[in-house]
């Protein structure tokens, strides 16, 4: 068979999205890739923002393949299916424009996982998968019955018909990725990286655990990424080995947490590369702290939320350090390590005079504490369930509209004048 996979060409106008707009590597379109290949199956695989192609040109390229499946994701990148942008204008644009071409059409990501019926209709596609997606992938294409393919969902005569529970990637097995020299040539941006210039070579992502043991209340994940699962150590560094032969100089560990493992810290000391990750900075002893910074990393995004231990007890933390403490661990952070971020969310139990006091303590001593941003209750976050239960279609609707009545003031790294759900899907979903 043959299978298109497809990340459309991105465009946050007027949206709350407040991830990373720069290209990175469609991690989960190139697992799907891998194991379609193995299968047998012949793969075309395009992202409209690393080959800096519109939606047009990639609906043109996928007719001319004349797939049996088209598969499209709902996130521009599986480091950001926990914020995915609400709207699912850019991928229904790209169907569009498809027309009925490209054969079965599937859509990946977290709105499907989350509220299947409502991504089913504004979409228009055949099927959604619901949770992790590359077994499932794999599975659809080599099946002309799709109806008890597990982890999927359709709607048979207007109502929405689940076949099981979310599908959960086995992962620790997944091989080694290989991109496109010219995907890995075009991509210059370094994630999470703002230490000193000049940077060497360019940038890649690269997964090396998937899920956390933790279940924060603002952490939008249950329905995908949740279980904790660490990769085959030889997988990651042969993929990693690859990176760097290809002129990758800098890796974003896109975990959900990057623990602590010490094998694969000790086997990047002595590789070329350099490095970033996402992590809770009071699961790290001072040693290994010393062995991160000596292993390559430059950046560190420590997921702190809160400086106030009301404000973590609100979010669910289950952390057992106080603000001193916690403040104490990122300072020494940061004397092994260029960049150190304390991530902060902004929670109405903290007093913003604490919170100011702490942030300037952490910021004199070089660690960064970037003003606390407004928390989106995304469908598959416990706090969203606490507010209004299960997810259902109109999950995203209240949620954006929660949040827009919420906050009069947004994050520097979002649009200042969001628009409403309605509005940003009214050309294509409405």
């Amino acid at each position: 068979m043959k299978v298109a996979l497809v990340n459309p060409a991105w465009n946050y106008e007027g949206s709350i999205y407040f991830g990373c707009r720069e290209p990175h590597l469609p991690i989960e379109l190139g697992f799907a890739k891998v194991l379609l290949e193995r299968d047998g199956h012949e793969v075309l695989m395009l992202d409209g923002q690393i080959e800096g192609l519109s939606n047009a040109e990639m609906a043109e390229r996928v007719a001319d393949f004349g797939p049996s499946m088209t598969v499209v994701t709902t996130a521009p990148t599986y480091l950001f299916w926990r914020c995915a942008p609400p709207e699912l204008r850019v991928p229904r644009d790209f169907l569009d424009r498809l027309s009925g071409r490209g054969g079965r059409r599937v859509a990946v990501g977290p709105h499907g996982s989350a509220t299947p019926g409502a991504a089913l209709r504004k979409l228009g596609v055949d099927l959604v998968v619901c949770g992790e997606s590359e077994e499932v992938l794999a599975e659809l294409a080599g099946r002309e019955d799709w109806t008890a393919v597990p982890g999927t969902a359709v709607l048979r005569d207007g109502e929405l018909v689940s076949t099981g529970p979310q599908a959960v990637s086995r992962f620790v097995d997944h091989p080694a990725l290989r991109w496109p020299d010219h995907w890995i040539a075009r991509h210059a941006h370094h994630h999470h990286r703002f230490d000193e210039l000049p940077r060497h070579g360019v940038g890649a992502e690269v997964e090396a655990s998937r899920g956390c043991p933790y279940e924060c209340s603002f952490c939008a994940k249950i329905d995908f990424r949740d279980a904790y699962r660490r990769r085959e150590i030889g997988s990651v560094l042969e993929e990693i080995d690859g990176l760097i032969a290809q002129g990758v100089g800098y890796i974003y560990f896109i975990d959900e947490i990057f623990l602590p493992q010490k094998a694969l810290l000790e086997a990047l000391v002595g590789r070329d590369v350099q490095f970033g990750v996402q992590t809770r900075i009071d699961l790290w002893k001072p040693p290994l702290l010393e062995l991160l910074g000596r292993a390559g990393c430059v950046s560190i995004e420590a997921g702190l939320e809160s400086l106030t231990a009301e404000g973590r007890e609100q979010l669910a933390k289950r952390c057992r350090l106080d603000t001193p403490e916690l403040a104490a661990l990122l300072i020494e952070a940061r004397r092994h390590v260029p960049f150190v971020q304390a991530n902060l969310i902004g929670v109405v139990e903290d007093d913003p005079a604490l919170v100011d006091h702490w942030r300037g303590h952490l910021i004199d001593h070089g660690v960064w504490a970037n003003e606390p941003v407004p928390l989106y209750p995304y469908p598959s976050s416990p706090s969203y369930r606490a507010l209004w239960g299960l997810p259902d279609d109109k999950a995203w609707e209240r949620a954006h509209a929660h949040y827009l009545a919420a906050f009069d003031q947004f994050s520097d790294i979002q649009e200042q004048a969001p628009r409403s759900l309605p509005e940003l899907e009214r050309r294509c979903c409405g």
